[in-house]
Formats: structure tokens, sequence, C-alpha cells
């Protein structure tokens, strides 16, 4: 009896709590909204919206209105090879992170228990890991005297020591590995607020296992994966120290390139110019990402 009253007062307090929430945001003059809202516009507007503005400023007008630094990027061919392996490896890792992060995202949505916690202890232990540590944890692995090249001669595989680093392949590689736990979470949090009712439902009405998961579930996780997509495509855009490191000169991605126009040839105006090219580029690909799965039903619900 007792558990039945605390059930039904829980219940009603949940309800009051809601309905008084709804009913004060109800209330509020457009005035107290804003003042509300003035704390987090100034962070936004200090933190984003001025440096973005001072950049291109800056590539615009050094100090009076040139198109130099533009024309540079374009005309130039090593610019434009520099950006397209940009684009290259972050699309790579975007695809790679979904086709690993997502089964293990969808066994922490089902795991109960120790294994959960196990799962999910994983993915944070690689989240909290300093991201120079997993890069030279890398280094250490794929290095000409490293871990895999020992087993793989001693095992008599190979002859030789394989060239496994320095190339773009190690970068996807070590970049995979670090930006994976940002597609996972997202994807985790939106399986996890699919009812389990409507799999069941599906199978009780003749689908398959595989036919729920395709048409049922995988549709109702897509605002996860666009989540996960498009920070995991943002954050290998401007990745700085896994290239560098694993990459070398090789393959040198936008991120070096800016770094060295800003601090090793002193050359801001053209330093802004690409960050400005490759801003408006990243927020180009989002929206074309963003309308493409727009098209399914599953997407709606991310505005």
């Amino acid at each position: 009896m007792s558990e039945l009253v605390s059930h039904m007062s829980d219940g009603w307090y949940a309800r009051f709590r809601q309905a008084f929430v709804q009913q004060s945001f109800r209330d509020l003059s457009p005035v107290l909204s804003l003042c509300l809202l003035m704390p987090l516009l100034a962070v936004l507007t200090a933190g984003f919206l001025y440096p973005i503005g001072y950049l291109a400023k800056l590539s615009l007008f050094s100090p009076e209105l040139d198109f130099s630094p533009y024309m540079r990027v374009f005309e130039q061919p090593l610019y434009m090879a520099v950006m397209a392996r940009t684009f290259r490896v972050a699309l790579a890792v975007t695809a790679a992170s979904l086709l690993l992060g997502f089964p293990v995202a969808f066994a922490m949505a089902r795991l109960k228990g120790n294994l959960a916690l196990v799962a999910a202890a994983s993915v944070f232990i690689a989240l909290w890991s300093p991201v120079l540590v997993r890069s030279y944890a890398w280094i250490v692995l794929l290095q000409r005297n490293g871990v895999i090249n020992r087993f793989i001669t001693d095992a008599g595989i190979v002859s030789e020591a394989l060239k496994l680093i320095y190339n773009e392949v190690a970068v996807i590689v070590a970049m995979t590995h670090v930006l994976m736990p940002f597609m996972i979470l997202p994807i985790f949090a939106a399986l996890r607020s699919i009812p389990k009712e409507y799999a069941l439902a599906a199978r009780n009405l003749g689908a398959t296992a595989t036919s729920a998961f395709v048409f049922v579930t995988l549709p109702l996780s897509l605002p996860g994966v666009f989540a996960g997509c498009v920070m995991c495509f943002i954050l290998a855009l401007g990745f700085y120290i896994t290239p560098a490191l694993i990459g070398g000169p090789g393959t040198l991605m936008m991120a070096t390139l800016i770094g060295q126009q800003a601090t090793a040839l002193l050359d801001w105006p053209f330093a802004a110019a690409l960050s400005t090219v490759l801003l408006c580029l990243t927020l180009f690909f989002v929206l074309i990402f963003r309308k493409m799965l727009s098209f399914n039903r599953g997407f709606h619900g991310v505005r």
C-alpha cells in the first residue's frame, strides 16, 4: 500500500511540476525572456560571432579592401589539394566512426547490468583520455619498430617492416579512434529514447528482426546519427595534433596549414581567408547533409 501511495504521489508531483513549469514560461514577457537569454547571447557573441567577424574583416581589409588572399586559396594547386585532402579525411573519419560506432551504441542501449557499465566505461575512458596521449599511442603501435610491425615480422607474415605511419590511412585510423565517442554517445541517446514496444509491435505484425531494425529502429535513430556525424565531421576538419603527429608533412591538412600561416609565416590575412573558406564550406556540407537526412521521417524530430 505504501508503494502504491508513493507511486501516486510521484505521478501527481511530476504532472504538477510539468504544468507549473510550462505555465511559468508561458507567462514570461518578451522583455524578461530577452533578459534571461542575454548571458547566453553575450557568450555567443564574445566567443563565436566576434572572432568570426574579425577573421572575415582581417581577410578582406588589410588595411584596404583586398581579395588577393581568397584568390591565392583558389589559384594555388597546393592549397586546393590541402583543402580536398582535409574534406576527404573528414568524410572518411565520419563514415568509419559511424560504421564502427553504431553497433557499439546499439549494444550499449540494449545491454543491462555490469555489461552496460563495462561498455559505458570503455567509451568514456576513451573520451576522457587526452588526444595527445592517444596520438602517441598510435605512434607506438604503427611506427617501423612498433608493436604491430614487430608482431607481424616475428610471426613471419612479412619479411621486413611495413610503412604503417606517416600516411593518410594512419591519420584516418587514429582520428577515428579519437572521434568515435562523439559518434557513439548521440546515437546511444537516440536509441535509448526509442520505446522497445515499437520493435516488438513490428515483430508481432510479422516483421523479422532485421526488418524491424531497418524500418523502425534505424529511421528513429537518425537524429542521433545526424548529431554524431556533424560533430565528428566538424571536429575532424579542425584537427591539428593527430594529423601533425601521425601524418607528417606528407598529409598536410587545413588546420596545420592555417597554423603555419599564422605563427610561422605571420601571414594573418591569408590565414584568416583560409579559415573563412573552411568555415563556409563546412556550413555548406552540413546543410547538404541535413537536407539529405530530412527526407526520412525519423529525422523530422531534429529542428
